[in-house]
């Protein structure tokens, strides 16, 4: 303290030496102050030493040497950040010690379009539109294997649990508990976000796939995929007594540069006695409420369910096709009808470089090579698909569908897409009749989607 103020103590003392300039008797005197000053802030400086060295240490603070003010300050550093990582991949991810992940994803879908119907069908047709998809959720990793997963639904004004899992991984095997999809087939089980067309073939809603609670296993080896696992119902039908069991097995090996996809799923499923079963279907598009295929309420004891499937990816060029068999086991009395319903449809990209993703034994993200932020113009895709469904059998007269359909679908990045869709869809034994009693006829829709997702 006392080196401190003694330099301004100093400079004070000779402030008042140009004040008497003209008294030397006076000046002399003043000097002999300082000097007998300067003698006796040394003698305090040594005893303070003295002192220093004497006296415990206590923990001080660091010195800071004084610097011109013009100086930079040196930032301080940088806190440990105890081994959190955060990367961005469309979306942050938190990666912290031990095994902890945590991300954030969602995705929304805008439709809209016109569907056509023939004149005078008691039907209605023209303009529609709507937010498709609208959801968010998390999922990341638990130290010791495990995993999770939720994600709700807003679309349609009102929220609706989508996935709800917890999972665990141990080398190529996988078990997952929660509401989840069972393995019906390559369509249904590839994300909407990554499908060739704004719906998927229409055996896939007809026969009511959808996400159940359950138990499941896969287990994965080399290029073959086994998954199985029983199901209840979606947890908006529960409680109830309906369960089910389903099984798939894919194999896709890889030639070259070229993805192979073959795969088989099976379904069975007991119902509660008295249940109903109903399978019907829209013209391609959701934005409207009609269906003009549609089996009525059956009563059914049981349902089997049986599917193969296959697919190619060969640089910007890819084929896919399934065909499935939903059989229904009525009450003593009644016929057991089977349906059926399939797929076959061709895509190309007409832009260099691009080809349709695929991981996990299912349809995948397709990644531009020259995306718009990067100066490019996106990737191009056109695809043509057949699809047909069939809900006439026996005594039961549903109705047939043949579509012929069209998309073009751009991705100008990683996570945005808009697709165009036209769909010409022939019937017979429709379910609504024209004024004239025929139940064959056509229709016509278009539809537009927006969507990002990240």
């Amino acid at each position: 303290m006392i080196k401190k103020y003694a330099l301004p103590l100093l400079a004070s003392t000779f402030l008042i030496a140009p004040a008497a300039h003209a008294q030397d008797s006076e000046i002399e005197s003043l000097r002999a102050q300082v000097s007998a000053m300067q003698a006796q802030i040394q003698e305090l400086s040594q005893r303070l030493d003295q002192y220093q060295h004497a006296a415990p240490t206590a923990p001080q603070a660091p010195a800071v040497a004084a610097t011109p003010a013009s100086a930079p300050v040196a930032a301080p550093a940088p806190a440990a950040n105890d081994g959190i990582e955060i990367s961005f991949a469309g979306a942050p991810e938190i990666e912290g010690a031990g095994g902890w992940s945590f991300k954030p994803f969602g995705r929304i879908m805008v439709d809209t379009g016109f569907t056509s119907l023939p004149a005078g069908l008691a039907a209605s047709d023209g303009f529609g539109s709507e937010i498709r998809r609208a959801r968010l959720g998390m999922s990341g990793d638990i130290p010791g294997g495990f995993g999770y997963k939720f994600e709700v639904d807003f679309a349609g004004n009102s929220a609706e649990l989508t996935d709800a899992i917890i999972t665990y991984e141990d080398g190529g095997l996988e078990l997952t508990a929660g509401q989840h999809n069972n393995f019906q087939g390559l369509e249904e089980l590839t994300s909407s976000r990554f499908s060739s067309f704004i719906e998927r073939a229409a055996f896939t809603d007809a026969f009511g796939f959808e996400r159940r609670l359950g138990l499941s296993a896969q287990y994965k080896t080399g290029d073959l995929l086994l998954q199985g696992g029983v199901f209840s119902d979606n947890i908006d039908d529960l409680p109830g007594k309906n369960w089910s069991l389903d099984g798939r097995a894919v194999y896709s090996p890889k030639l070259g540069d070229t993805q192979l996809h073959l795969g088989g799923s099976l379904h069975l499923a007991q119902l509660e006695s008295g249940n109903t079963v109903r399978y019907r279907q829209r013209p391609l598009v959701h934005f409207t409420s009609e269906r003009l295929i549609n089996t009525g309420n059956l009563a059914a004891d049981s349902e089997f369910g049986a599917g193969l499937e296959a697919a190619v990816i060969a640089g910007p060029f890819h084929a896919a096709g399934e065909a499935y068999w939903q059989n229904v086991d009525r009450p003593a009395g009644m016929t057991d009808p089977t349906f059926f319903g399939g797929y076959a449809e061709v895509g190309y990209y007409l832009t260099g470089g691009d080809s349709r993703g695929y991981k996990g034994s299912k349809f995948d993200r397709t990644r531009p090579n020259s995306p718009i932020d990067e100066g490019g113009i996106g990737a191009i895709e056109v695809n043509l698909r057949y699809d047909y469904l069939d809900l006439a059998d026996g005594t039961i007269i549903g109705g047939q569908q043949n579509g012929y359909l069209a998309s073009l679908i751009w991705v100008p990045t990683d996570y945005t897409r808009l697709s165009f869709n036209y769909g010409h869809l022939e019937y017979d034994d429709a379910v609504i009749a024209l004024p004239s009693g025929s139940r064959s006829y056509s229709a016509d829709v278009a539809g537009v989607r927006a969507q990002v997702d990240f």
